[in-house]
């Protein structure tokens, strides 16, 4: 078996990179180091990966990249690259976002058409549902995205469908709720937090601090994501959540338990584009891939906080 992994050198793709590596799995790992955040934190991502057997990376962007040379016996090909965060999508900036979501994925499907692929995985988010589907979100409901970002997800959700009905590509689609865990993107919330708690920095929170996530471990999100390279059906579409849906202000306070740290926490307006809700809706999942989180909101946050512990060499309490 050969796989593709495209954002292999991100915070998810160099996780399954890493995991199917581990599995004794030949991997194609292509990343093209967008300016969303450091450079040397990608780096760092696959500094072991590099070093493995069984891992090739080549560093080139999907809407150029030579397709067919990347795709050479390759038999599973996992989509995982993408332009994100929900709050940069706006204005002038969703050019970025069209390009990198819209067009890399129309252009790797129409790569990968006429090939024998055993699955084609997609990675999708939450943020497709917006706001006014019914808690838990279930993969068959109305989808009305808050935020370009998610319109972009959904936009590539429907092409992966396209290709699926119309040339066979065994394509699935994931949507990933909040992943969390050691290598989360600086940018996103837990890492925020933490940092600010470990450094003793200000944590900025949008919003009062009541609106709810569910949040997924990055190895829970991993094993679904190669579930679904083995087994998932093709043309079907999977929440994968963590089971843990908390309000912010919750969280907060286990990250201050966690890191025996006080919080200095300064508050702003709600962002445009945020969700106000998410809670996963498992079932399909659980049925199809056998997906069982495997990790407690405590359990990921304290993997976490210890990642980041080492990485900023703070001494824990």
């Amino acid at each position: 078996m050969k796989a593709l992994v495209t954002g292999a050198a991100g915070f998810i793709g160099s996780t399954l990179s890493a995991a199917l590596v581990d599995r004794g799995i030949d991997v194609i790992g292509v990343d093209c180091f967008t300016d969303y955040y450091s450079r040397d934190v990608k780096e760092d991502n696959l500094a072991r990966l590099r070093q493995h057997p069984k891992f090739t990376f080549v560093e080139a962007a999907l809407q150029t990249a030579d397709l067919e040379s990347l795709l050479d016996g390759v038999t599973v090909v996992y989509h995982l690259a993408a332009q994100a965060g929900v709050r940069k999508s706006w204005g002038d900036d969703f050019r970025i976002y069209t390009t990198n979501n819209v067009d890399a994925t129309q252009r790797l499907l129409e790569a990968v058409k006429d090939r024998p692929l055993s699955r084609f995985v997609y990675a999708s988010s939450s943020s497709v549902y917006g706001d006014i589907a019914a808690i838990p979100m279930r993969e068959d409901v109305r989808l009305q995205p808050v935020s370009p970002y998610g319109v972009t997800k959904l936009a590539a959700e429907h092409l992966c469908h396209l290709y699926h009905d119309n040339f066979s590509v065994p394509a699935v689609s994931l949507r990933y709720f909040t992943v969390y865990g050691p290598r989360q993107r600086p940018d996103m919330g837990f890492h925020r937090f933490i940092r600010a708690a470990l450094t003793g920095g200000a944590i900025t929170l949008f919003g009062d601090g009541q609106q709810t996530r569910d949040f997924t471990y990055v190895g829970d999100a991993v094993a679904a994501t190669m579930a679904a390279g083995d087994r998932g059906t093709p043309g079907a579409v999977y929440n994968i959540g963590g089971g843990n849906r908390v309000s912010i202000a919750e969280v907060l306070d286990l990250i201050g338990q966690l890191t025996g740290r006080p919080l200095d926490i300064r508050r702003q307006s709600s962002e445009k584009g945020d969700m106000r809700d998410t809670f996963a809706d498992t079932t399909r999942a659980r049925t199809d891939l056998g997906f069982s989180p495997a990790h407690t909101l405590q359990s990921g946050l304290a993997a976490e906080v210890e990642w980041l512990s080492r990485l900023l060499a703070v001494p824990r309490r």
